[in-house]
């Protein structure tokens, strides 16, 4: 078990005797990414930077990159719209993708119409178990934190007072669920993880309508990531936890770098631009916060018509750490969370990483290597 993991064995006992009697396999529950609609749609990005006149090709003439137009996917936002990826892909054209949810993206790997993608743990967890470890790999990290728990304040003043409340979470089996799920059940309440009844009610609720529904006081608080947790904020909501104290070292993985199998055996070399590309990507936006905050806003304002509102996205944005590191000691923790809940059964996540790639160009970097937490390919 991995150090993150070890850090709450110490409530092991509690939780299963707390949690519901074990429930059929609901790996399907692993999902969504917790950022956006359950309902799958996919678009095209409208924008993307062009390839330099007279730049060599890769081993393959395009590459299909998925990511969600959301925060919590600040390295695809500007890696894309900057460039900073495609000019590593030299004559390789760099085709954008952009997805409303987990599944449609992992739909979309699954069924060849997508090589790389930005996703969350737990449907890299569903897909990778589901597919028997064949369909792909974790090649890097891209993000941690960003998630909190907003209450209504006049409803809820202290961590004791969410004993009888309705508290949100995006999607059953999602990554804010397990959590939420697993610090209720370290608490000594019960809930069924089924049907979220129990000392708390658990109200998996779209983060597109959660907002709406804290203004009208159907539920008490939210489990959610950003920026949907600073919308509720703007509404007069406030935090009382920040999932990041949670944590051994305040870290825990909230978007990973995915690619399909056969892509990365067939063109190792463009999964390795791509990776130089995020990597460069990700130093450039936290030696230049505030540029890169600007940079995210203008992707999404491109992409949804929209950008956020400054008292939104300026609390937001501090609370998402980028990263080359795909954490993977959380990952693990979290799938153990899921496990204990009675949410899924215990998956065999050997191989689900491959690290060689993101190691090699780090090392090339002159910055330091990265664990798979014991789980990478043989």
């Amino acid at each position: 078990m991995s150090a993150n993991g070890n850090a709450r064995t110490t409530s092991k006992t509690l939780r299963r005797g707390v949690v519901a009697a074990a429930l059929p396999l609901l790996i399907g529950a692993l999902a969504s990414c917790g950022y956006g609609s359950q309902a799958p749609k996919d678009e095209s990005a409208d924008k993307k930077a062009p390839v330099a006149a007279g730049a060599k090709k890769l081993s393959a003439s395009e590459v299909r990159i998925g990511y969600f137009p959301n925060l919590t996917h600040a390295t695809a936002l500007i890696g894309v719209q900057d460039g900073l990826i495609q000019k590593e892909l030299g004559g390789t054209v760099l085709k954008p993708q952009t997805f409303n949810a987990g599944p449609s993206e992992i739909e979309a790997l699954n069924g060849g119409s997508l090589d790389i993608g930005f996703i969350g743990p737990s449907p890299s967890i569903n897909a990778y178990v589901k597919s028997k470890g064949k369909n792909l790999r974790i090649v890097s990290g891209s993000a941690s934190g960003g998630v909190k728990l907003v209450v209504n304040p006049d409803r809820i003043k202290t961590l004791d007072d969410l004993k009888g409340k309705r508290i949100a979470t995006p999607q059953k089996g999602n990554t804010q669920d397990v959590a939420l799920l697993n610090w209720i059940s370290e608490k000594g309440w019960k809930v069924d993880p089924e049907s979220g009844k129990g000392d708390v009610s658990v109200v998996r609720t779209d983060n597109k309508v959660t907002p709406d529904a804290f203004k009208s006081g159907s539920i008490d608080g939210a489990w959610v990531p950003e920026p949907t947790a600073s919308k509720l904020v703007s509404q007069g909501g406030s935090v009382l936890l920040d999932e990041t104290a949670l944590w051994p070292d305040k870290k825990f993985v909230i978007t990973n770098v995915i690619v399909s199998q056969k892509f990365l055996t067939e063109h190792p070399d463009v999964v390795e631009a791509v990776l130089k590309g995020t990597v460069k990507t990700n130093e450039w936006i936290n030696a230049n916060p505030e540029k890169a905050k600007e940079s995210a806003n203008a992707a999404l304002k491109g992409l949804s018509g929209k950008p956020l509102d400054a008292k939104v996205i300026d609390p937001a944005w501090p609370s998402i750490a980028i990263t080359d590191d795909p954490l993977a000691a959380t990952l693990k923790t979290q799938s153990e969370w899921a496990v204990e809940a009675g949410l899924i059964e215990q998956p065999d996540l050997a191989g689900i990483y491959d690290l060689t790639l993101l190691n090699k160009v780090l090392k090339a970097a002159g910055k330091p290597e990265v664990s798979d937490a014991g789980l990478g390919a043989k």
